[in-house]
């Protein structure tokens, strides 16, 4: 399969998908070997693809120079959340089938940070897509360029990417994840705290609504009372600590 980016750039999909273990914050997923900022940067200045470029913020695609494989990729969050009715029209996507990608060439490309979040029943599935149009018609294919995260394909075209088992990868900053499974305390925090930084919960936040502050200042207070599964819930502290400290008080 040749997918296309932006436009006029494509990659072909190979049989070698990334055997990089994801890191997700609550607000971005990263598949990459870096494990500090110097390391990034080495990154970015290191491959080419769709990257940063000053006040431009595209999800990131990083390609070896010599190979033209993919070698890392980094994607943020929506920070709208699809409606359970939407969401449900998930549920006939393909199955995902483990494959690299190769770039036709060296240059640049853009890939467009998604719009919205589809969660599926207890958040095991986060799935973000270009917009709500996608759902209009069938996924050609999930392509899973390394382990629980897969490209999704429609019309030839990289139209959104899934995370399977988000609070498995939960993490802070540049450190891998906890090996051990997450506690069941966690994955309910997780889904609490994906309601807060989306809409529509997070307007109401902002908009200082009594239910709405209520549940945030439970949520921050059960992270920080939790004492199994500390390096996760100190994630999601993370996550949520700019609106505790705006809107907590």
């Amino acid at each position: 399969m040749r997918l296309v980016f932006d436009n006029d750039w494509h990659a072909t999909v190979t049989s070698d998908p990334l055997p990089v273990v994801p890191r997700f914050s609550g607000n971005s997923v990263d598949i990459v070997h870096y494990t500090n900022r110097e390391e990034r940067e080495r990154f970015l200045r290191d491959t080419f693809g769709s990257q940063e470029w000053l006040w431009d913020t595209p999800d990131t695609l990083g390609f070896d120079r010599d190979s033209r494989e993919l070698i890392g990729a980094e994607f943020e969050l929506p920070c709208e959340s699809a409606s359970a009715e939407d969401c449900a029209r998930l549920s006939s996507a393909p199955p995902v089938l483990p494959g690299g990608l190769r770039a036709d060439e060296e240059r640049s490309c853009r890939l467009e940070v998604t719009s919205v979040l589809c969660r599926a029943p207890g958040d095991a599935v986060l799935t973000c897509l270009r917009d709500l149009d996608v759902l209009d018609e069938p996924l050609e294919a999930r392509i899973g360029i390394a382990p629980d995260v897969a490209l999704l394909v429609q019309h030839g075209s990289a139209v959104g990417w899934s995370l399977t088992d988000p609070a498995r990868y939960l993490t802070t900053g540049y450190a891998a994840p906890d090996p051990v499974p997450p506690s069941s305390a966690t994955r309910r925090l997780l889904s609490a705290c994906l309601d807060l930084i989306t809409e529509p919960l997070l307007e109401e936040v902002q908009d200082r609504e009594s239910d709405a502050l209520a549940r945030l200042r439970a949520v921050h207070q059960a992270l920080q009372d939790q004492r199994e599964d500390r390096h996760r819930a100190d994630a999601l502290l993370a996550l949520v600590a700019n609106l505790a400290e705006d809107y907590g008080n």
